[in-house]
């Protein structure tokens, strides 16, 4: 039997739910509740940061917007200190002339970015989510069932005490690239399967990063190395799938000479390589953010090619603009109120998503023809100042119409 409908916070209001507690869930729950907003966050895993699977050995590439984002809701006071600036980053094309270099000195900020190890932002995340108190956690608990409302939802939630049930007049997906939340409003999902497997792991470098992110294109994927603490790297290696069990099953050494032809000498020889993981690669993207009451965020609404690393810094806006809206609203599902944020997360949303895909299929197709193309196409951009600053401030995450919280004066 279910028990009888529960709220949080003031008497007589529901809680905004949130299904899903991995980055952007986190993130999304710890804005509202500093906007004052009652809610509710649902998580499948338990709150350690060993359980959360999307809390993982992945180094995560910050945009400076979304290290604003973080700050202006409290959560990078808590990672700071495990934070590497990204004040350069240079991208080549292998067996190509003409190179992309943004230098951060150059479009005067002292960082375009910064690295954190998935991990350390989900600890940074759990340490400020004790700190709300106007966010109930659920966790280890399960979504069982969404029965349509008049005025919202009501959510069947499986939890270690038994089953909950939970009226809520905005439903928020954030459970990742297989949401349960899109399945059930009936929102499909257009999928492309790349073919690819990511491995990251972590590197030593013979010569100091001095902060400099490289990413070098290649027929077989992207090859990227991260600047960490330490003088490490993390290094991010893309292979065919079909070559994916193969080299997954190299030892260390082996794995690193590969690693090593695939990215160059640029920092001498590496060494010393971490944990390995890998990852398969795929594109699924909603065909629409939201339904009645309902709304999806992050993977949830759309996972990306990990080029660029514009996943979680694009699923951050999400939940930002979201928060900024329903800080504002007498009803947070309204349909008025619901238009707006699919309007407002439009133009960052589809330039983001077209970028990765679309860079993915120019950079690293192998068609001889398109060389000097890609060629001439780095040097433009490298040496033309106004392309130069555009790609620098939509690297740093200042697309489209952003939250305010990730905001600053640039010049």
């Amino acid at each position: 039997m279910t028990t009888p409908p529960t709220s949080v916070g003031a008497p007589g209001r529901s809680p905004v739910l949130i299904i899903g507690g991995g980055l952007v869930g986190a993130s999304l729950a710890i804005a509202l509740d500093a906007a004052g907003i009652d809610a509710v966050m649902v998580e499948a895993a338990a709150p350690r940061v060993g359980e959360q699977p999307s809390y993982d050995e992945r180094n995560l590439a910050l945009a400076r917007a979304t290290v604003n984002g973080l700050s202006a809701i409290g959560v990078w006071k808590h990672a700071a200190a495990q934070a590497t600036p990204i004040r350069h980053i240079h991208v080549t094309r292998a067996g190509e002339f003409g190179s992309v270099r943004l230098d951060a000195e150059r479009h005067g900020v002292d960082a375009l970015g910064w690295t954190l190890p998935a991990r350390e932002l989900g600890a940074a995340l759990l340490r400020r989510l004790d700190e709300c108190t106007r966010l109930r956690r659920l966790a280890p608990a399960k979504l069982a069932a969404l029965e349509p409302r008049d005025d919202g939802w009501r959510a069947i939630i499986n939890t270690g005490e038994g089953e909950l049930t939970i009226d809520t007049p905005l439903l928020v997906g954030a459970d990742g690239t297989a949401s349960f939340v899109r399945e059930r409003l009936g929102i499909g999902a257009e999928r492309h399967d790349y073919g690819q497997t990511l491995f990251v792991c972590t590197v030593t470098p013979e010569r100091d990063h001095a902060g400099r992110a490289y990413e070098r294109f290649a027929d077989d994927g992207p090859v990227a190395l991260l600047p960490l603490a330490g003088r490490r790297c993390g290094l991010v290696l893309t292979v065919p799938g079909e070559d994916a069990d193969a080299v997954a099953a190299l030892d260390d050494d082996a794995f690193v000479a590969f690693a090593q032809q695939r990215f160059g000498w640029r920092l001498g020889r590496l060494t010393r390589p971490g944990k390995r993981h890998a990852y398969p690669i795929q594109r699924v993207a909603a065909s629409v953010l939201v339904a009645p009451r309902a709304v999806l965020v992050g993977n949830a609404a759309q996972t990306i090619h990990p080029i660029g690393a514009q996943g979680f810094n694009l699923g951050l806006r999400d939940a930002l603009t979201l928060a900024e809206l329903l800080a504002d609203a007498a009803d947070p599902g309204a349909e008025a109120l619901l238009a707006r944020y699919a309007e407002r997360r439009a133009s960052d949303r589809e330039g983001t998503m077209a970028m990765s895909h679309g860079l993915i299929q120019l950079a690293c197709l192998p068609q001889p023809l398109l060389g000097p193309v890609r060629s001439l196409a780095m040097l433009a951009l490298d040496r033309v100042p106004p392309l130069q600053g555009l790609l620098a401030r939509r690297g740093m995450g200042f697309r489209g119409e952003p939250p305010r919280a990730v905001l600053e004066r640039l010049p």
